[in-house]
Order: C-alpha cells, then structure tokens, then sequence
C-alpha cells in the first residue's frame, strides 16, 4: 500500500519540533502541532512566528506566504485532535520513559493506518515501537537542528518495521525537500554514533593536558575547515545531552571510545550544560573568554628546520619573505641546525628523540602545518616555554594560527580526525551504510565540508592507515587500531573509496 501524508502530527513543540512543523507546512501539507499545556503552546507559536519571521526579513519567503504557511499549522493541548493524522512526529526530551509513554498514548488516539515516527537522535526505535500495538507502522524520522534549514533525515526501521514504510518515508523527506540517509536501528545512528566519538575523544584530548580547549577548537575548525571546534559544539549541543548520547553509544558498544568523559560527568553534574544555561566549557554570560597573554620570548634570528620534500622549501621561502634566515637539516644529521635559536621538526610524530641529539635540546619543537591556516606546535618534556611562546610568535608572523600541544602521536588534528575516520570505515564495512550515505549524513547533518570518505580519498588511505598504526603504537587504545577494512584496502593498492565497490 502507498500511503498519502497530507496531515501531520508534531507532538513537542520546542525549538525542534516547531521547526520540524515548519517543514511540513512549508511542503504545504496539513500539520498538528500538540503541547502539554497552554504556556508550552504559547511559547511553540512564538517559536513558528519567529522562524517565519526571520526567513520574510532574509527574503526567503513573502509575508503573504508567511500567513499561509501559519494557516496551514493548528496547535492545540490535546492529543485527542491527532485522531486524523496520516503521520505522527514526536519532538519530546530524549527520556525513553516519556517517548513510551506517549507512544502506547498515540497507539490509542490514532486511526489504524496512521504512521508513528520518533525524531530521537539516540534511543531504540524498537524499543518505542514495541509499546504500540503496530510497531511495523512505527520508524524514526530524525531532523536536524534547525530543521527547516539542515537537509538531512535520518530514516530509521526496525527489524519490525513493515515494508516498504522507511522507502516511503524516504519519499516524504524528498518531498520536504530533504535528502534522506536509511539506516537500521543502531544507536546514535550514523551522524551522532560518528559524530559524539569525535565529540567525547577531544574532552579525552583535553582532560590528558594535550592541549587547551582554545587550541583544539582553533585546530579543528581552521585546519579542518569544520564549522566549529569540538568544545564550542558540545556547548550548542548541550552537554547532557553529549553526555546521554554517549551513555547510549556505551550500552550498546561497549566500546570505551563512547565512554563519557569525566570531565562531561563533571560538567553536568555542576549544571554547566553550555548555551542553555550560559556556561559550559565557554562562558556565554561574560562574553568571549581572554586569552591569557604569553611569557617571555627567545629571541630569534636563525630558525632550523628539520625536514625535506616541498612542505621545507615553502617554510624556508615564508622564513625568508618575513625576514629570517634559515638552515634545514636532515633526521639522519642534525649537525647544520645545531647552534639555531630555535629548531623545528616537521612532523605529525613525536619528535623528542631528535631533541635528545642537540646540543640545546630545549631549543627544539615539533611542527605540523595543517592546511594553509594551522600550524601545531609541539613541545617536548625539553622545549623552554620561551622557545615555545617564539615559535607560536613565529607561526603568526607567517599568517597562520599556532596550537599548541604535547609531544604526541599525530598532534592534535589527526589525533581526533583519524579515529573518526576509522569508525567510518568500521561502519561501512558493517553493512550499515554505504559510503555515500554516510558522507551525505556527515555534510549535510554536521556542515562538514567534506563527508569521512571524501576525506580518506583526499589525504590518501595508506598515510590514515600510517597515522592509525602511530596513535595505536603511542595510547594502546584497541579502537585506533585500523579497521581491517581500511588495511586490506592499502595492501591491496586500491586508492580510495571511489575505487572500491561496496
């Protein structure tokens, strides 16, 4: 049977739900909008009101659309009035307990052939589902915040699901205008299963004293091109909500990479939950945080650099427009950098093994250049603070932004772009989803620039593969280890994802 939505319900009309109620309005489709009580469906409206609002003010809509776009929304306290939907969307908090409740609710209220969606970003579809007395009408139909602009839904079934319903559902997004990822149900999905690893690896990242919270998101979102850094992210997410997610992950992989960190428990557990409540790991009430200002400089006039290829003739060539000399040495004979103010390896690896063979190792950081714009700067147990507070001077003389960080296995940005990277892999191999759908979920849901598998075929399999084997070697951590999928793919000689047929 092929069903026709042309009356939704949205039950839960915060930020969210108003928003997902938009969109179907937009598709001018009948929509349903249900609060709790009268307070909560006044501040709904206010949400339908002011999203129209801004899109007639950007020129995105006309007013006269506007009011018809209103007109085509009723909102009201009662379930009972969801009696003719064709489509039930629920957008209430993500408490398992509450979505059961209202589920078994909707069972009751709808009409037989009505389809029950949950818009969770996390819970068990199945388990929602087997609360009504038709769990093969019930799937999951997860927008992105905020809906009316993200292009991605995730479409969800279970193994319960009746078929051809998630195709239908599929069709119905496409319809809204949206591109639809259909995946089975895991929790986190695609998007929050990649996306809150990388999130909870940098709390990992910063709680180790690797580096700052500033640098880590200066890293991301300038070497990355990502739309902001991890820390910044988990504030607009919110931080309970990061950390349920994660919990989620946890129960159901086991997998110590979805494993809260502490540091989320602790900022939870303070009230601290980022944007919503004015402080998280930024201080949104006092405006932007100050960077505190940097100890004494070492003075420098020769700069060693140690290194060869392309990447050493470029630095060299900058040093030398912004008024510096230079001398650059090989790993094998460090002896022509030997007596520089300042030394700097470039590379991703530890490099304290090349301090050790200076005369001055304090002298000594490991560089990393990241994109046109990043520049990490590595400290050893060695390096002086002045020669590292003059080489972070150095970087922004060069127009890049310096980050510092530890003397580890791959820095900061593949340190946290590599295991992402790696999950991906994992997941595609898993059956769960293709590829592709795991790159539009990754662009589309997340504003990436480039979905995981467009970035493995960019930087090259065996240099991640390489990296991987790097970060295992230094953490012991067994989910760093590469994918076998990714190995076999090296060893093989296939370049990349675009010549592999999944």
């Amino acid at each position: 049977m092929t069903r026709t939505f042309e009356t939704v319900g949205v039950v839960g009309l915060g930020t969210m739900g108003a928003g997902i109620a938009e969109v179907f309005a937009r598709a001018e489709m009948s929509v349903i909008g249900v609060e709790a009580d009268e307070a909560a469906l006044e501040r709904g409206r206010g949400h339908l009101e002011t999203s129209t609002a801004r899109a007639v003010a950007r020129d995105r809509m006309t007013a006269e659309q506007q009011s018809a776009l209103l007109g085509r929304i009723t909102v009201t306290t009662s379930r009972e009035d969801l009696a003719d939907a064709d489509l039930v969307v629920e957008a209430i908090p993500e408490i398992m307990e509450f979505k059961r409740g209202l589920f078994a609710d909707l069972d009751r209220v709808c009409k037989p052939s009505a389809v029950l969606a949950t818009n969770t970003s996390s819970l068990s579809v199945t388990a929602i589902a087997a609360t009504t007395s038709r769990p093969a009408q019930v799937v999951g139909m997860h927008f992105f915040n905020p809906a009316p602009v993200m292009r991605l839904v995730e479409v969800i079934s279970t193994v319960v699901t009746g078929e051809g319903l998630a195709g239908e559902i599929a069709g119905l997004a496409r319809r809204l205008g949206k591109t639809p990822v259909t995946v089975g149900d895991r929790a986190g999905f695609v998007v929050n299963r990649l996306l809150l690893g990388y999130l909870n690896h940098a709390c990992g990242l910063l709680e180790s004293g690797l580096a700052s919270r500033d640098d880590i998101d200066a890293a991301m979102k300038l070497g990355l091109g990502l739309p902001m850094g991890p820390f910044a992210l988990l504030d607009l997410i919110g931080l309970d909500t990061s950390y349920e997610v994660c919990e989620v992950l946890f129960r159901e992989s086991r997998d110590r990479r979805h494993a809260p960190a502490p540091v989320l428990r602790e900022f939870v557990t303070a009230g601290l939950l980022g944007r919503k409540t004015g402080r998280g790991f930024y201080s949104y009430a006092d405006g932007t945080p100050t960077v505190p200002e940097s100890g004494p400089r070492a003075p420098v006039s020769m700069v060693g650099i140690v290194g060869s290829g392309p990447e050493v003739a470029r630095l060299v060539a900058d040093l030398d427009a912004a008024g510096f000399k230079a001398t650059v040495a090989e790993r094998s004979d460090l002896t022509p950098v030997a007596d520089a103010d300042v030394v700097v390896a470039l590379s991703d690896r530890p490099v304290v093994e090349l301090a050790v063979r200076l005369p001055h190792p304090e002298r000594l950081v490991g560089l990393h250049l990241v994109g046109d714009r990043v520049a990490e700067v590595a400290s050893t147990v060695l390096t002086s603070e002045e020669v590292a507070v003059a080489v972070q001077d150095l970087v922004t003389v060069l127009t890049r932004t310096p980050v510092r960080c530890g003397d580890r296995a791959e820095m900061v940005v593949d340190a946290l772009l590599y295991p992402y990277l790696n999950d991906a892999v994992r997941m595609l191999d898993s059956g769960y989803a293709t590829a592709a759908e795991i790159d539009d979920a990754m662009r589309l849901g997340c504003g990436h620039p480039a979905g995981p598998f467009e970035m493995l075929d960019a930087i090259g399999l065996e240099r991640v593969r390489d990296g991987l084997r790097a970060l295992y070697a230094e953490y012991r951590e067994p989910s760093f280890a590469p994918a076998p999928l990714l190995d076999q793919l090296v060893t093989a000689g296939v370049p990349g994802f675009r010549s592999y047929a999944r």
